[in-house]
């Protein structure tokens, strides 16, 4: 596959997705969105890889969401997206394997609905989180209209998508919506840290709890409780890393998981 637009390395068991178009603050066009796909599609079947991190190359953005001047000298009109949406992410909802944002600049737009779209956000310093759209005539059409207010309070939700206006890191942090803030140049191994983390974990585990936790947010409680059929949890209890966990604790040896 072409690195031209979006950079794909496997670096142990952590897959590193870095959109390449800074010229245009990593706004995506739709060969990024096709590229993008492959990418995570990638990710989801390969057993060697257990988290991944998507970032922007440079520092001025992650990506401003999507390329408004491709879409204006194509006539408005674009392709329409691949089955997991906005860069392939947006709507992939069957990705139970963690995806961590290192958001190194503005993230807007599209590109704020692809952080969501991840499971953790570290952030550098100067970065600005937004959902522009009403300023250009659009609206976040790609869940950041139905992800946002899940995420923060409805009212700040509110107030960001009806003005248009960004929030810092920082307030990102303060709303529970970034999980860290760092200088730009502790940003990739503040990312990195993250994954070894979680990497540290089963990585069936994992996938079980993101899947549990992601598939039961609109259940309520009692329901949500109740059900325990969902495939990754049932991969979980069937694996030889469910035996391996309590063996190595009980030996007082850190776990060999192998992920099956």
């Amino acid at each position: 596959m072409s690195e031209e637009f979006v950079r794909y390395e496997k670096r142990d068991r952590v897959a590193w997705v870095t959109i390449q178009r800074p010229e245009v603050m990593n706004a995506l066009h739709p060969p990024c969105h096709d590229r993008m796909e492959a990418i995570w599609d990638d990710f989801a079947a390969d057993p060697e890889l257990w988290v991944a991190v998507l970032t922007g190359a440079g520092e001025k953005a992650f990506s401003a969401g999507n390329d408004l001047k491709w879409t204006a000298q194509n006539g408005g009109k674009m392709p329409p997206l691949p089955p997991g949406g906005f860069g392939g992410l947006c709507n992939r909802f069957d990705l139970t394997k963690p995806v961590i944002a290192a958001v190194n600049g503005f993230a807007l737009g599209g590109g704020y609905e692809l952080a969501m779209s991840c499971d953790l956000i570290v952030a550098a310093e100067h970065a600005r989180l937004g959902l522009p759209e009403p300023k250009v005539g659009l609206m976040a059409a790609a869940g950041g209209a139905q992800r946002l207010p899940r995420q923060i309070p409805l009212k700040i939700a509110m107030g960001m998508m009806l003005t248009g206006e960004p929030i810092s890191a920082a307030r990102g942090a303060e709303l529970g919506i970034v999980n860290e803030v760092v200088s730009a140049a502790e940003l990739p191994a503040a990312a990195e840290r993250w994954a070894a983390r979680i990497c540290e974990c089963s990585p069936l585990s994992v996938r079980a709890t993101k899947q549990a936790a992601l598939n039961s947010l609109d259940r309520p409680l009692r329901e949500a409780v109740a059900v325990q059929q969902y495939p990754a949890v049932l991969d979980l209890f069937r694996s030889e890393d469910c035996l391996e966990g309590p063996r190595a604790f009980a030996e007082k040896r850190k776990p060999v998981w192998k992920g099956r």
